[in-house]
């Protein structure tokens, strides 16, 4: 058997080595929550001077501890996962395989160590949430993700928080960014709970105790709905707003990005019964989540 350290000293081709990399930090993950909260500081809050508040260096700040504490989570969670990603998703193995878990957890420890300082340079709300977020990744990786629900939720409060973070550092008090954020989070449940019937084979002989395996696939995907619903409400309510206060095209970007796109997933949830299905599920709650988030780009035009 071949140790940990001995497979982390084997350097892989320059390409495939960054190829691992990207797929071990999720990299074009971490691309989007950038993007999230660039659009969040020059779109929400401050559209009158878009470039400088972009090139502000407390928000580049935050972005950096940002992306070290989500990839850290990223590190952790296929740490502890190594066994069941074996079954779920055996092609895509970085921890194990090519880095070895001593490394991983290292690498895991400095990420979260290095967001955590540079947070609490920021105020103590964006060090707490910070700080908190760390925890949580922690806590869901090693235990919260195996339990009915509480994973889901853990991931959709620090999908919330990516989106508020710009909010606490400036403090602006812009209504638009409680509501972006309340659907971030609606949204990542139902992703969460759709990725979980997804990866049931795997968790079941693991000894996880997700909501489908407690709910079975079919109550599950009834929990998902009253989340789905939940959102629904929520983006036609903006829309309505949209076109009663003249921001036509906002309500018009959400109606035709958001809105049907949703309705689409809601038909799709009701009748999906096999593993390809939700993973066609999950990959639309992606498409969705992004149309929100360009949607900042016509807030107020």
């Amino acid at each position: 058997m071949v140790s940990p350290g001995f497979q982390s000293s084997v350097p892989a081709p320059g390409s495939r080595a960054g190829l691992h990399l990207a797929r071990l930090v999720r990299l074009p993950n971490l691309l989007i929550m950038v993007l999230c909260m660039a659009l969040t500081q020059t779109c929400l809050l401050a559209p009158a001077r878009p470039l400088q508040a972009l090139l502000e260096p407390r928000f580049g700040l935050l972005v950096l501890a940002t992306v070290c504490v989500a990839a850290a989570g990223y590190i952790i969670n296929d740490y502890y996962d190594v066994k069941i990603d074996t079954i779920n998703r055996p092609g895509q193995l970085v921890v194990g395989p090519v880095v070895g878990r001593r490394p991983a957890m290292l690498a895991h420890l400095l990420l979260s160590f290095e967001g955590v300082v540079v947070a609490a340079t920021l105020g103590r709300a964006v060090g707490a949430v910070t700080v908190g977020a760390a925890l949580l990744l922690w806590g869901y990786s090693a235990r919260f993700k195996r339990l009915p629900l509480v994973g889901n939720l853990s991931i959709g409060l620090l999908t919330a928080a990516l989106v508020l973070l710009p909010e606490l550092l400036h403090r602006t008090g812009h209504p638009a960014v409680w509501a972006y954020a309340l659907a971030a989070f609606l949204l990542t449940v139902v992703r969460e709970i759709v990725k979980d019937v997804e990866d049931m084979r795997g968790d079941a002989q693991h000894d996880c105790r997700t909501l489908p395996i407690v709910l079975g696939v079919a109550r599950s995907k009834w929990v998902a709905a009253l989340f789905l619903v939940s959102l629904l409400w929520l983006v036609a309510a903006a829309i309505g707003q949209g076109f009663a206060g003249g921001q036509w095209r906002l309500a018009s970007w959400l109606l035709g990005t958001v809105l049907g796109p949703l309705l689409l997933l809601a038909q799709r949830l009701l009748r999906a019964d096999r593993r390809r299905d939700f993973a066609r599920l999950s990959t639309l709650c992606k498409l969705v989540m992004l149309g929100g988030v360009l949607s900042m780009l016509v807030v107020g035009r």
